[in-house]
């Protein structure tokens, strides 16, 4: 029994998947979204030769998706204004629209763009915000995807995370001997643009964004033998850091990116160890009897939480950074595991056992609120996203691996499905730094 909850907890359900590109499904939205419409923008330059990404149709896109907003389809627009002056508010009072984007992209020297948009408050009839951003092709939808981040954020007061990415791993099986090839992909939040990090014909699990954005952390069984490895995302350089007899499994990085919680069992049984980046020295936060996996660090980087079965069953415990006795944090339910903090750090998500089947769950640390946000059968891998707004994990639909997504009030739900195969271990990115900055 301890040997299949050790596969369990350190290795996981490998489930086979197919990488492809992701879409978006609004499964759930919420009620009472707010009106808004995004007039498609204008292009100013050469009618032959369009920017390659339809600014407008982005950005609503991503507000629609947030299941807080509801776009008027641009069928239904009586006017398709892309500059202020022309802006007749009557048109989209009649409408019962809330507010109204419209905008304009034109050329900025060789391969650039300038993007202006202007956001307005429809039953006031005046200007919101508006900002001009100069981009190129390349970085047009991240523009597209900021500009949804700015609305977000003044419609809401809530920082938006469209600008941001996900990490997750595929699989297909090819050719006449079936073989599995194995790859961590990350994508933008919104599914487009996958792009292979690493590939394998072994498993590979747990990937962990740095918190720069610019590394990801991840379990490669190459060789047949689990070794944690970080890759840089732009050069592809990679350097393994552990490859002890045994397991090398869940890293996690420190707030600060100098530190990776892991969980190894190269004393002989598996506990929670600190290891310094800079100087590969490792520290054991745990020595217990019982398996201590999936560490995850408190955003002010003073403690961990991680699964221990050490109460008897898979639960979440709480241990400080400088060491000491954990403290046991989950008590609803005989099953909580892979638990991990909101930015905020005011609540955990986390896996749990519902009549059998596994579920995410929040909970709140201070009023104890413990919910269960999800409804499958085997739901998992839970990930706040970088503005604590929603929860993405894997789960299984029609026996197929896909992702969805929830919101942490519960109101608003996704999915994320490939075109063909499964998908699993996704982890929402942080902010990129230019984001941070903002």
């Amino acid at each position: 029994m301890k040997r299949l909850l050790l596969l369990v907890l350190c290795v996981g359900l490998y489930l086979p998947a197919q990488a492809s590109t992701l879409t978006i499904e609004i499964t759930q939205g919420l009620e009472g979204a707010l009106p808004i419409a995004v007039v498609p923008f204008a292009w100013r330059g050469d009618a032959a030769a369009p920017p390659p990404h339809e600014v407008g149709g982005v950005v609503s896109a991503d507000l629609q998706r947030s299941g807080r907003f509801k776009p008027l389809p641009t069928s239904q627009m009586l006017a398709r204004p892309t500059r202020g002056e022309e802006v007749d508010f009557r048109d989209w009072r009649a409408l019962n629209v809330e507010n109204l984007v419209v905008g304009e992209v034109s050329p900025n020297g060789p391969g650039g763009y300038l993007v202006r948009f202007y956001l307005y408050d429809v039953f006031r009839g005046e200007q919101v915000t508006g900002y001009s951003l100069p981009t190129t092709a390349r970085d047009l939808r991240a523009t597209a995807h900021h500009i949804a981040d700015i609305i977000y954020e003044t419609l809401t007061g809530q920082p938006g995370a469209f600008a941001t990415r996900i990490a997750y791993v595929t699989s297909e099986r090819s050719g006449k001997d079936k073989k599995e090839k194995v790859e961590l992909r990350i994508a933008d939040a919104d599914g487009y643009g996958p792009q292979t990090i690493v590939s394998s014909t072994e498993p590979i699990m747990s990937p962990a964004w740095s918190p720069d954005g610019r590394q990801i952390a991840y379990v490669s069984f190459e060789n047949a033998q689990p070794s944690i490895w970080v890759q840089e995302l732009l050069t592809g350089k990679r350097e393994k850091l552990t490859s002890f007899k045994g397991i090398n499994g869940a890293p996690a990085w420190s707030p600060d990116g100098r530190f990776l919680a892991l969980t190894l069992s190269k004393d002989g049984n598996p506990d929670i160890f600190v290891m310094d980046i800079a100087r590969r020295s490792l520290r054991a936060l745990t020595r217990h009897g019982a398996i201590d996996t999936e560490p995850a660090w408190a955003p002010d980087g003073k403690s961990l939480v991680f699964t221990s079965d050490r109460g008897g069953s898979p639960q979440i415990y709480k241990v400080s950074v400088s060491g000491g006795e954990a403290s046991r944090v989950s008590f609803e339910g005989s099953y909580n595991a892979r638990a991990s903090f909101a930015p905020d750090g005011r609540m955990l998500t986390m896996v749990t056992r519902v009549d059998g089947q596994y579920r995410i769950a929040t909970l709140d640390l201070a009023t104890r609120d413990y919910r269960v946000m999800s409804n499958g059968r085997l739901d998992e891998s839970p990930s706040f996203a970088p503005n604590g707004s929603m929860i993405i994990y894997a789960t299984r639909v029609n026996d197929k691996g896909v992702l969805a997504a929830v919101s942490t009030d519960g109101r608003v739900q996704q999915r994320l499905r490939l075109q063909e195969g499964d998908v699993r271990e996704p982890v929402w990115s942080p902010y990129h730094q230019q984001d941070r900055s903002r």
